[in-house]
């Protein structure tokens, strides 16, 4: 097979298709200025400069994996003691708490964050972090839930430890829903980590911020545009991700 058809071969993944494109948006961006001073003539500066769009595309992607990470080890490990016997009577307050933090805004979480943790990235993160624990939550609470009673009893037969039980049994079991959940938090932190840019935190929101102050609309569609092509991107490869587990679990 040649070079050729490997290329054609992996554009026909969703999630290849996307990073392609997300790809050809970071190296076609700098060279623009033709296409949006055409779209805007009355702007001097139609193409944001202030920093590189590969730069940007880094910090937010770090913003997100960073917190969204943070969000997964907090929330599958609240999931987990939810469902040992031990912690079952709490786990109505955890799903309470939860969802308390889904209804407050997230330019609220910033504006709390402020004061104890200055301007920049650490805000960002708190915000972040908070927004992903629900849909992980959640996820990891109906995997672990739903794994059949007759596993965890064939497993206790053959002498499994509860350590065991939970690594090699439940949440092997419970691994698509919790990639479900990852999913669901990744595409909302990239959509919110833009935001942190009101904080002064390097994202992909730096030029729609700078845009929107300097009423700069190419700045604007600029960030959005990588913005939703990096959504797609973390969709689309989650969706395979899930894909891939569900087959071995099945």
């Amino acid at each position: 097979m040649t070079a050729a058809d490997l290329c054609r071969a992996g554009l026909r993944r969703p999630a290849l298709r996307a990073a392609a494109l997300l790809g050809l948006a970071l190296a076609g961006l700098p060279w623009s200025a033709p296409l949006f001073h055409a779209l805007f003539p009355d702007l001097a500066r139609p193409v944001y400069t202030r920093a590189s769009f590969f730069a940007l595309a880094l910090a937010h992607v770090e913003l997100v994996v960073v917190s969204t990470g943070a969000a997964a080890l907090a929330g599958v490990g609240l999931a987990v003691v939810a469902t040992r016997r031990f912690g079952r009577d709490f786990a109505p307050l955890l799903g309470a708490a939860a969802a308390a933090g889904q209804v407050v805004p997230p330019v609220a979480v910033l504006a709390l964050a402020v004061p104890m943790l200055g301007y920049g990235a650490a805000p960002t993160l708190a915000a972040l972090g908070l927004y992903a624990v629900l849909p992980i939550l959640e996820g990891a609470l109906t995997g672990l839930a739903s794994v059949p009673a007759a596993a965890r009893e064939a497993a206790q037969a053959l002498g499994f430890s509860p350590r065991g039980l939970l690594l090699r049994v439940e949440l092997p079991l419970a691994a698509p829903f919790i990639v479900a959940g990852l999913r669901a938090a990744f595409i909302v932190n990239v959509g919110t980590a833009a935001i942190g840019s009101t904080v002064g935190a390097l994202s992909l929101g730096s030029p729609i911020v700078e845009g929107l102050a300097a009423q700069n609309p190419a700045y604007v569609l600029q960030g959005a545009l990588l913005v939703a092509l990096l959504a797609v991107f973390f969709d689309r490869a989650f969706a395979a991700a899930e894909a891939v587990v569900r087959a071995r679990v099945i």
